[in-house]
């Protein structure tokens, strides 16, 4: 049986407007201060059309795996474990590089890699423990870590990507794209859900069912942090076995749940069944998915993951 490296990073190189370079020409040095064999590790730019190859190759190979981008890199991470049951026992860490980098906030990464600098956040991340994590599936086969949303929040999220996509953004850097986020809420601000129900099964099994029409979004959590840091849920466990849902019906509360938060009206789920138009707008962990889930949505427990954390 070969012998595993501790760590396998692998990191996307235009994360954070080239972040990820910089962080694997650094490694080298990182890793010889703390004494780490050459041997012991390995890092590797993550390559688009064969992510999921080089995501299933770190896996087997190694400890752990730490993936350098933003939080769709990590999404594509949870897919592989959402798919393979014999990776279940990896450990996976994170370097926040990305726009909205919420599971790395929750993780204690983010504060740490902007405030003490990269050579701090690896050094603390190779030494730290790991802690649990829920790890969702939506419609048995989309890993959902950070959260669920459809309405102004995910149209944002698209029109944001579309730009992207476009060459209209210009650069790459997180200062540039938070301003585009802004641009694109004051461009979308009267948008609303054209219908939907949303039904919520309880920790106790009960279920109760929501109308969505004409509401301004519907949020669905697992960690206490939305859209690049805001926290409309209040208090939350990600290790529980529940999601936060709330329902926001007007702008004027969806402003204040993303700066003051909502918890009064946060109700807690262990299934989801959401009915919507096949072309709303919808977002699983930031990404843009409108018109790739089949109705009606389904978000269910997948299993608990463990995730380095400071």
């Amino acid at each position: 049986m070969p012998i595993l490296k501790k760590f396998h990073f692998l990191i996307n190189p235009i994360s954070g407007g080239g972040q990820g370079k910089v962080v694997f020409d650094f490694l080298p040095e990182i890793m010889r201060s703390m004494a780490f064999d050459e041997t012991e590790w390995k890092r590797e730019f993550s390559i688009y059309e064969r992510f999921e190859e080089q995501i299933k190759e770190a896996l087997a190979s190694s400890e752990c795996l730490i993936a350098a981008g933003g939080d769709g890199t990590a999404t594509a991470v949870f897919n592989v474990l959402l798919k393979h049951e014999e990776f279940k026992n990896a450990k996976i860490g994170l370097i926040p590089l990305g726009t909205g980098n919420d599971l790395g906030r929750v993780l204690n990464l983010y504060s740490a890699l902007v405030g003490r600098g990269l050579l701090y956040t690896v050094r603390k991340l190779v030494t730290a423990k790991s802690r649990k994590l829920d790890l969702w599936k939506i419609n048995g086969k989309f890993a959902m870590a950070n959260y669920f949303s459809a309405g102004i929040d995910a149209r944002i999220a698209y029109d944001f990507n579309h730009d992207r996509a476009e060459g209209k953004i210009a650069g790459n850097s997180v200062a540039i794209n938070k301003l585009h986020y802004v641009k694109k809420f004051f461009a979308d601000k009267g948008y609303r859900l054209k219908t939907g129900e949303l039904r919520i099964t309880s920790k106790n099994g009960e279920t109760k069912s929501y109308s969505l029409e004409n509401n301004c979004t519907v949020i669905i959590g697992n960690i206490p942090s939305f859209a690049g840091g805001s926290n409309p849920f209040g208090k939350s466990d990600m290790a529980d076995g529940l999601l936060e849902v709330l329902r926001i019906k007007s702008i004027k509360n969806f402003l204040i749940a993303i700066s003051l938060g909502l918890s009064r009206y946060v109700k807690k789920a262990q299934e989801i069944e959401i009915h919507l138009n096949k072309d709303e707008f919808v977002q699983i962990d930031g990404e843009d998915f409108k018109g790739k889930l089949e109705m009606p949505i389904r978000i269910e427990f997948a299993r608990k993951i463990e995730m380095l954390c400071l």
